[in-house]
């Protein structure tokens, strides 16, 4: 069963930004910030903007390949797989 966001106004935010913060670090959950009844931004955890940001790159990784694979570019498995690796390696979240 999904969980309901956590939405807080702004204003929230301001008085007891100490306290939102530790709560998104801990629940790993983001929280939806308003200003004036509409979304404004949303503050998630360091970790979770970090594995965010690893999966992004994985995703353009993958579409780089797709568009080579269509335009017929080629590369040695091994290579790819090395590559793979130090990518892997490096951005461990």
């Amino acid at each position: 069963m999904p969980t309901v966001p956590k939405i807080i106004p702004i204003s929230d935010l301001r008085q007891n930004a100490s306290d939102v913060v530790k709560s998104v670090s801990s629940s790993r959950e983001p929280v939806f910030i308003t200003q004036r009844g509409r979304a404004a931004a949303v503050m998630v955890s360091m970790e979770v903007y970090e594995n965010s940001q690893h999966e992004m790159d994985v995703l353009h990784l993958l579409a780089r390949g797709e568009k080579e694979i269509e335009a017929g570019i080629g590369h040695e498995l091994d290579d790819v797989l090395k590559e793979a690796d130090r990518f892997l390696e490096t951005a461990k979240p």
